[in-house]
């Protein structure tokens, strides 16, 4: 059923070098550089390099609000992140919470939406609690999202980005992947946590976020996306979710490069690239993929789809992709019994508890905990 399914969709290749011969174990890391430049010149646009150097300042160190938060049970820490770019120092803020009674804890990387915790999407005590570290990072504290091409501030200004861009100069995805890159940069300098083993976590457009700064950035451990649709872990080979005509519409084209908006109408189902690589980038590392049933504009069958699909990398690599019966998912459905983990529960467009308690168990798993 699956794979009748799969061939309807006229998805393209993974295991297909652009010269047309066969990918092998050994040739992957050559087919992983085709995936990523093809995502880079199509979709997200090229990323700088690392910054020299990286380094974080505690702003809090003895307020007792911090240092005994969440019943006392956690150390919670305002950090103001900094790195040298070719205009300046580019500084921005997140928040650290480490639990107390585990030693060395592994850490999620929330990318978020707010700053003040806890909050509707990031239930702080539910997660420490489970012996997990969090740090939390607003984006709009990274660059702002105030859409049409607002490139006056942040990552942004500091690289010299303009609205008139390159065509292939990087969008907001790009920036808020790359902020999210530097703070691992500086998580890994702690010995309090288990920074080896951060998993990098977003919804909706930070789905997106996440899945990219994890394609890049081979240093994080497992990539979660939640309700990411389109641009995310979402294909757009005859989806039914967004379209590139709704980023044109609402201004949201700047998340993306320029090359992006060409992609409109009869173009969109014949991109040169797919979604479908960003998720393979990832292999043979962990990532977990969660949908929504009622959340049209993610488009949950394409999320599935995609997650399937690519985790023939996975495969290739002696891992084993996304295992689920020979069937669509239904709500409720958790699968995690593969390095690719895949979730649908009822509802809409939101980063529950639901949410949080499978990536955990997903994790849990993982880490053998």
């Amino acid at each position: 059923m699956l794979k009748d399914i799969l061939t309807k969709r006229g998805l393209l290749p993974i295991l297909t070098h652009s010269d047309g011969t066969e990918v092998t174990a050994g040739t992957w890391d050559i087919r992983r550089r085709e995936m990523l430049a093809a995502l880079e010149t199509h979709s997200y646009g090229h990323t700088p390099p690392v910054p020299k150097r990286v380094w974080g300042e505690i702003l809090d160190p003895a307020e007792p609000e911090f240092t005994d938060a969440y019943a006392g049970k956690v150390r919670q820490e305002r950090i103001r992140l900094s790195f040298e770019t070719e205009h300046g120092v580019c500084s921005f803020p997140f928040v650290l919470a480490v639990p107390k009674h585990t030693k060395c804890p592994p850490v999620f990387l929330h990318l978020a939406f707010r700053h003040d915790l806890p909050d509707r999407y990031v239930p702080v005590e539910e997660i420490t609690d489970a012996g997990y570290a969090l740090a939390v990072v607003c984006y709009k504290d990274m660059v702002n999202d105030n859409l049409n091409g607002d490139f006056s501030d942040g990552i942004a200004a500091h690289f010299g980005t303009a609205s008139k861009r390159s065509h292939e100069e990087w969008g907001k995805i790009g920036m808020w992947a790359y902020g999210a890159s530097r703070i691992l940069d500086y998580l890994l300098t702690r010995r309090d946590i288990d920074a080896a083993h951060t998993a990098v976590i977003g919804h909706s457009r930070l789905g997106k976020t996440a899945l990219w700064a994890a394609a890049q950035d081979e240093r994080f451990f497992a990539a979660i996306s939640n309700n990411s649709g389109y641009g995310g872990a979402a294909t757009s080979k005859h989806g039914e979710g967004e379209r590139v005509r709704d980023f044109l519409r609402c201004g949201s084209w700047d998340w993306y490069c320029e090359t992006f908006k060409q992609y409109t109408d009869e173009k969109e189902d014949k991109k040169p690239y797919d979604q479908a690589y960003l998720l393979a980038l990832i292999a043979p590392r962990y990532l977990c993929v969660g949908s929504a049933a009622e959340d049209r504009g993610a488009d949950p069958v394409s999320e599935f789809l995609t997650s399937l699909w690519a985790s023939q990398a996975w495969d290739l690599l002696g891992k084993t992709g996304l295992v689920t019966p020979d069937r669509m998912p239904v709500p409720g459905d958790a699968l995690q019994d593969g390095t690719v983990g895949y979730h649908l529960r009822a509802g809409q467009h939101f980063l529950s508890r639901e949410d949080w308690n499978t990536y955990i168990r997903f994790l849990d798993r993982k880490l053998g905990r």
